[in-house]
């Protein structure tokens, strides 16, 4: 099973983030494009209970199925985040979703980004523009990301190993907020209040 390794970074500045990876031999490979996910589960969250997501995702023109779960031996977590994670292409997400709705799963969580695709040919950076701020993450080999990092001026000590949904809910916290999911039109809102 392929464990995907990954870490995330704040980040301040896209176009300063961005001269910084030309200049580390990162080419972009997916422009900007919009990334909508949908994560499903059981009404009583079966999965969260077990640390995994089933995820729908369309972006740049596809859509991909995703299960994640923690390795049950290999690399612990440390200072970088580990998955196993199956994924495959779909030709049709919305059948997919209503095959889903038909077996009991439930749209659990949805989540969106702006999303830009690098790569310098051993490992990938993408860079998240997200309702809740701009994120970056480094996936590849834990010796790689921490090179790429290097290189990229992002010291360990600002690497961030939570999901999109922990850092919402994070958010949701800090915010006193009652919005639901991570979406532009749900934070917009919040926010305008």
């Amino acid at each position: 099973m392929p464990i995907e390794t990954e870490i995330k970074f704040r980040v301040d500045e896209i176009a300063a983030l961005e001269v910084r990876l030309k200049a580390g031999g990162f080419r972009l490979e997916t422009p900007r494009s919009f990334e909508s996910n949908v994560l499903y589960d059981t009404v009583d969250r079966q999965l969260r209970a077990r640390t995994e997501i089933l995820r729908i995702r369309s972006y740049a023109g596809r859509w991909t199925l995703t299960h994640k779960r923690l390795p049950v031996a290999g690399p612990g977590e440390d200072r970088h985040k580990h998955r196993i994670e199956t994924e495959t292409s779909l030709e049709n997400g919305d059948a997919l979703q209503e095959i889903f709705l038909s077996l009991g799963f439930v749209a659990a969580f949805r989540y969106e980004k702006w999303r830009a695709e690098w790569s310098d040919g051993q490992g990938h950076c993408v860079i998240d523009e997200t309702p809740i701020g701009d994120y970056a993450e480094l996936e590849g080999a834990p010796e790689w990301i921490d090179a790429a990092a290097a290189r990229l001026g992002v010291d360990p000590a600002q690497y961030v190993t939570l999901s999109y949904g922990r850092l919402f809910e994070s958010w949701v916290r800090e915010h006193n907020s009652s919005v639901r999911n991570l979406t532009f039109d749900e934070i917009g809102s919040s926010l305008a209040r």
